[in-house]
């Protein structure tokens, strides 16, 4: 309609997280450069100038009273900053996101290659199916990739582990599913387990727990979590993303989450968090014998030279 009658639209918004207007102003930024009819700004209280110092104090002062210090700044951050990284009022991870961002833990972490590299799905069939690729490094948790798709089968997603596995040279490791993956589906007779395995996955269910343990896990679990820069556009803001649905008569925040994007990644995670700490460290490899030939046999040291008179 703006095309057909020669119009304009403008939006004006204060940032939410990376939702829809995130990717709408990055692609207008990038739009600007080669083409004069796209226009993007981002314009802080400090740009503006529209309040004192005074004013800026007594304002981060209350947003601390109300919500604490870390989520207090990170609504600050946000309202006055213009942050797409701050906490979202009602994030189920609001203060443990934070504390990843202000603790340095969005880092370019690597894989040991001795270790394996696990996966936590989350299996959707008409919304997403979501997955994480982590390592368990003594009492840290890295967290390597993230992947969410819809529309696609089982087969889609063995594919792409596979590729991740040879891009980055990881060590095959286990996936770990939710329980619902031992259900029979309707026409194959088959299980989510069972399909997976003969696509040369090695799938084991998490055990069974309510989502509210789960997300506890999950919280204990991002005070030990390092995300490779990789996550970020995807894993880390869905799990900053994931929040409470708000109950607009009680004016106050429901039990419940939103169902969007977000919470099929933050359930890959939430299984993940009650996943990794079962996981057995590896066994070092046994120390071969000094001696040792190919053929597995251990041959006495040769005797030491003795020159003859």
């Amino acid at each position: 309609m703006l095309e057909e009658n020669g119009g304009g639209a403008a939006f004006i918004t204060t940032p939410r997280g990376k939702n829809h207007a995130h990717a709408t102003f990055q692609r207008y930024k990038r739009m600007m450069a080669e083409n004069p009819r796209y226009f993007a700004e981002l314009s802080t209280i400090h740009d503006t100038g529209a309040l004192s110092l005074p004013q800026l104090e007594e304002s981060l002062s209350e947003y601390i009273d109300l919500y604490g210090d870390d989520v207090g700044r990170a609504q600050f951050e946000q309202e006055y900053e213009c942050s797409f990284n701050a906490a979202i009022l009602g994030a189920f991870y609001a203060r443990e996101m934070v504390a990843v961002r202000k603790e340095g833990r969005i880092a370019e972490v690597e894989a040991d290659p001795t270790r394996p590299v696990h996966r936590a799905w989350d299996i959707g069939v008409k919304d997403d199916t979501s997955i994480w690729w982590f390592q368990v490094v003594g009492t840290q948790v890295f967290i390597l990739d993230c992947y969410s798709q819809s529309g696609a089968g089982v087969d889609h997603f063995a594919e792409i582990v596979e590729q991740r596995r040879k891009l980055h040279g990881w060590k095959d490791g286990t996936d770990f599913v939710p329980h619902d993956a031992k259900v029979k589906e309707w026409g194959t007779g088959r299980t989510r387990v069972e399909t997976m395995q003969g696509l040369g996955l090695h799938p084991q269910v998490v055990p069974l727990a309510g989502k509210l343990d789960g997300i506890n896990a999950a919280r204990k679990t991002l005070a030990r979590s390092v995300f490779h820069p990789r996550c970020e556009e995807q894993g880390v803001a869905a799990l900053e993303q994931y929040r409470r649905e708000w109950d607009d008569d009680k004016k106050t925040f429901k039990a419940s989450e939103v169902h969007d994007w977000s919470s099929h990644l933050a359930d890959a995670y939430r299984y993940l968090s009650m996943a990794w700490r079962a996981i057995p460290e590896p066994k070092p490899e046994p120390a071969k014998p000094e001696y040792a030939h190919e053929d597995g046999y251990v041959r006495a040291p040769p005797l030491p030279s003795v020159r003859r008179r």
